[in-house]
């Protein structure tokens, strides 16, 4: 079955009685984390009944997988087998798990991007056992609403218009980065019950706000020296790479939007002549190829001995070189 989150929490307030497994995938990392944990939370999962397991063991584990997914608790309780990290090659093992007849325990599989009709989303989205829920990145108007609630509900009573434009131009690429801010943001702001630019902009610093702002738009608007001097402040304050690749995906994908649909994001104005200056050099394959690009670079940093850091480094010179080109190429049309 095909589910959206809130078809995934109508089911866990309801024990999940007609569902055996689910399939948490996408983008946005922190979604799926969050939804993971509160399927664990929902569900009253005891910690010695949770089998949390990588899908890199699953050939090695797999005796042992079966083993604690199909004998009932002696502690009492309902069981969870957890599978992180899973693609489409493991989908015909997780078949034979999710199908096997003696099922006890219910299942949790994660997983990043997986491509429509794969073999790991055809069967969680076929099954009438089976669900799969994915986690995309929130768009401007999901992640208002999001601060909006997330805010009011710690007590906030007002946010300023240009304080609401900021977050949405630097929150949104992942929910679990996203909710953490804004819980300091509430705290910071608890005495007064209004959140105004000011208080965003001394908040945000520790995802370093400006520095993500000059590595971002610098590099789709072709400022090397800029945009490779950004990237080493943000390394200097510890930002993880994983988030800086997560927010060109989020950044990349509004740059598509209008590029090819005409749509121009609300963006702060610091930036705005710079998106702008994005929007006419970059063409929508180069774009697409880009996002494909991210995706497999994110993989190699969990796949591959060499540091985030230095790959990250790499990635970003040569992009930013690339860009320079076509805004020269764009120049001499």
């Amino acid at each position: 079955m095909k589910w959206k989150e809130s078809d995934f929490n109508n089911a866990l307030n309801g024990g999940m009685p007609n569902v055996s497994a689910v399939l948490i995938y996408g983008p946005d990392a922190g979604q799926v984390d969050e939804l993971a944990d509160k399927a664990i939370e929902k569900l009253e999962i005891d910690p010695n009944n949770l089998l949390a397991i990588d899908s890199d063991d699953l050939r090695e584990k797999t005796d042992a997988l079966f083993a604690e997914a199909c004998c009932p608790s002696l502690l009492g309780g309902r069981r969870m087998i957890m599978i992180a990290n899973a693609g489409d090659s493991d989908a015909p093992l997780l078949r034979e798990l999710c199908e096997h007849p003696s099922l006890d325990a219910f299942v949790v599989i994660t997983g990043g991007e997986l491509r429509a009709g794969g073999g790991l989303r055809s069967l969680f989205e076929d099954c009438a056992r089976l669900a799969a829920v994915p986690c995309y990145t929130d768009d401007e108007r999901t992640l208002s609403a999001l601060i909006q609630k997330d805010l009011f509900a710690a007590g906030i009573k007002q946010i300023t218009p240009d304080a609401m434009q900021y977050m949405c131009g630097h929150l949104g690429g992942d929910r679990g980065i996203t909710r953490s801010f804004l819980k300091k943001i509430a705290l910071y702001v608890d005495d007064k019950k209004t959140v105004t630019l000011d208080d965003v902009e001394k908040c945000l610093p520790d995802a370093g706000a400006a520095d993500t702002d000059a590595f971002l738009y610098g590099l789709t608007a072709g400022h090397i020296s800029q945009t490779m001097l950004a990237l080493d402040r943000l390394f200097f304050d510890n930002t993880e790479p994983v988030m800086l690749v997560r927010m060109l995906d989020t950044h990349f994908k509004k740059l598509l939007n209008a590029v090819v649909a005409g749509q121009m994001p609300r963006v702060f104005w610091k930036v705005a002549d710079k998106f702008a200056t994005a929007v006419r050099i970059w063409p929508e394959s180069e774009i697409i190829a880009v996002l494909s690009r991210l995706n497999e670079l994110e993989g190699q940093f969990k796949k591959t001995g060499m540091p985030a850091e230095i790959l990250l480094r790499d990635f970003a010179l040569k992009l930013s070189a690339r860009t320079a080109k076509l805004a020269i190429k764009k120049r001499g049309n």
